[in-house]
C-alpha cells in the first residue's frame, strides 16, 4: 500500500465509532495500512477520502469472481511475489475442458464425475470448481448442459462473438468468465462483458501484446479481466507468469490482472498436464485448465493448493464445534482436544478407524497442539471445563464422561473442579492408540 497508516488515518472521519470493529480510527487505519481490513468496513468515510483510499489500498493485481453459489472462484488480489512475505490470498482455479461438440448426455456424464470429485481434509471440502466450455454453434446448449447438471461454474470459450452473447446469456445469473478477448474483436467482447456484467478474459499473442489488449479493455470500461498471454509451451507459460506477475507487483498497472493458463493446450497427455498446472499453481496462475479431471490428478493439485494457499505466518484450524465420528449417540464416549487442524486431522482419523461411534469436541486454541496450547494457557482445565458446559454436548449424551489427551493430563484436576460430577479419563498419548482404548472405555 502506498499509504502509511498515519497518512489514512488523516483521511477519516476520526469519531472512534467502532462500526468498523476496531477500537479506534487510528486501530483501523493501521489494519488497513496492513492489509487486515477493508475500507468498505467504515461507513463514514468521505466519498473524497473514499476515492483516494480505494485508489492507494487497490491490491496490484485486481481480483474477481468467476462463477456462482459454492463454485464462485476469487482470484487476484496478491500482494507479494514470495508466500513467506506475507501470504497468497486467492487459490487458483482448477478447470476441465468441455468442447461443444460433445452431445449433452456426454457433458451432463462428465460434470456429475467432475462433481463427485470432492475431499475432505483438515475439516475443510477440497474440489474443482470450473469447467471451460469451448465452441461456437452448440456453445450455449453445452454451457446450459453443465450448469444444469452440477453446481460447476463456467468459463466461455470462443472467438465467436454472436455464438458468445447467446451462451453468456443461457448463463445469465450464473457469473460465467467470458472470451477470449483479441485484437480482433476486443470491441465486440467488452460490449458484450458490459451488457452482461461478466469478467472478460483476453488472449494476446505474446506478453507484450497483453498490455496493448488491457489497455482496450479498461478504455472500454471494463475493469475485471485474466490475461491469457498466448503461451503455449511449458517455457513460455513459466516465464510469461512471472513477467506478469513481476510486471503488476512493480506498479504496472497494464498487467495487474490474475491469469489464465491452458496446459490442455501445451500437452495432450492429462499427466504431464498435471505436471505442468502444478509447476503454475506454484507460480502464479489465477485458472488452470485441463483436458479432463480425475482423481490422479485432480487430488494432487488440491493439496498443492492448499499448502501454497494457506498463511504461512498462522497455523492451520479447523472451527471449534462438536464432530460426531462413526455415527454417535447418547451412550458414545467424548473426547476433547485442540483445533490444530494436524490434531484434528490424526485424532478424528484414528476414531473412525476404531469403529467407536463417538463425540469429538474441538475446542479452540488458536491453532496450537495440545502440548504448546497446555504450555501456552489455552487448552487449561478451567478453560476446557467450562467449554465443555457451553458446547452444548450435555444435550446430545445421558453419561457424564469425558476424555482428556494424555499430554494434557496435567488439567484433570482443574477440569474436574470445573465439571462436577464428571467423569475425566485420561486418554492416550498418541493417537494411534486410540482405537485400543475406545474398544476399552466404558462411560459412566
Amino acid at each position: 500500500m502506498a499509504l502509511t497508516g498515519i497518512q489514512i488515518f488523516k483521511m477519516l472521519p476520526g469519531t472512534n465509532c467502532k462500526k468498523c470493529g476496531a477500537a479506534t480510527c487510528l486501530a483501523f487505519a493501521m489494519n488497513l495500512a496492513s492489509g487486515k481490513a477493508e475500507l468498505d468496513a467504515c461507513p463514514d468515510v468521505s466519498a473524497e477520502s473514499r476515492e483516494k483510499l480505494s485508489a492507494a489500498s487497490a491490491p496490484p493485481i485486481r481480483p474477481l469472481i468467476i462463477g456462482y453459489g459454492p463454485t464462485a472462484t476469487k482470484i487476484g488480489g496478491e500482494t507479494v511475489l514470495f508466500r513467506h512475505e506475507k501470504t497468497f490470498y486467492n487459490p487458483t482455479g482448477i478447470a476441465a475442458l468441455i468442447n461443444d461438440s460433445e452431445s449433452d448426455a456426454d457433458i451432463a456424464a462428465k460434470v456429475k464425475r467432475f462433481q463427485k470429485l470432492q475431499y475432505l481434509r483438515v475439516g475443510l471440502n477440497l474440489r474443482p470448481e470450473l469447467v471451460v466450455v469451448k465452441g461456437g454453434a452448440r456453445l450455449a446448449e453445452a454451457a446450459k448442459a453443465v450448469v444444469d447438471n452440477s453446481d460447476l461454474s463456467v468459463i466461455l470459450y470462443s472467438e465467436d462473438v454472436a455464438a458468445l452473447k447467446k451462451a453468456t446469456d443461457a448463463l445469465a445469473g450464473k457469473n460465467p468468465l467470458i472470451g477470449p478477448a483479441t485484437k480482433a474483436n476486443a470491441a465486440d467482447v467488452a460490449a458484450l462483458a458490459k451488457e452482461a456484467k461478466v469478467p472478460v478474459w483476453l488472449k494476446a499473442v505474446n506478453i507484450d501484446e497483453v498490455a496493448e489488449l488491457t489497455k482496450t479493455l479498461t478504455a472500454a470500461g471494463i475493469k475485471d479481466i485474466v490475461i491469457d498471454s498466448g503461451a503455449r509451451t511449458v517455457k513460455d507459460a513459466f516465464t510469461d507468469s512471472l513477467g506478469i506477475r513481476r510486471a503488476a507487483l512493480g506498479g504496472n498497472r497494464d498487467y495487474g490482472f490474475p491469469t489464465i493458463a491452458f496446459p490442455v493446450e501445451i500437452t495432450d497427455n492429462l499427466a504431464m498436464q498435471t505436471a505442468v498446472a502444478a509447476a503454475l499453481i506454484a507460480k502464479y496462475a489465477g485458472v488452470v485448465v485441463l483436458s479432463d479431471l480425475d482423481g490422479a490428478s485432480v487430488f494432487p493439485l488440491l493439496l498443492e493448493r492448499l499448502n501454497i494457499f494457506t498463511d504461512p505466518q498462522r497455523p492451520m484450524t479447523v472451527v471449534q464445534d462438536i464432530y460426531p465420528i462413526n455415527n454417535p449417540d447418547e451412550n458414545s464416549p467424548v473426547l476433547v482436544t485442540t483445533n490444530f487442524s494436524l490434531t484434528y486431522f490424526i485424532v478424528s482419523g484414528e476414531v473412525e478407524g476404531s469403529r467407536v461411534p463417538s463425540w469429538l469436541l474441538i475446542k479452540d486454541s488458536e491453532g496450537l497442539s495440545v502440548m504448546t496450547a497446555w504450555a501456552a494457557g489455552k487448552f487449561s482445565g478451567d478453560d476446557v471445563g467450562m467449554y465443555v458446559k457451553k458446547s452444548g454436548i450435555a444435550d446430545k449424551i445421558k453419561h457424564k464422561s469425558i476424555i482428556i489427551p494424555g499430554y494434557a493430563a496435567a488439567i484433570l484436576g482443574d477440569m474436574e473442579e470445573e465439571l462436577q460430577g464428571w467423569k475425566v479419563a485420561i486418554g492416550p498419548r498418541e493417537a494411534a492408540h486410540l482405537p485400543k482404548f475406545l474398544k476399552e472405555f466404558k462411560v459412566s
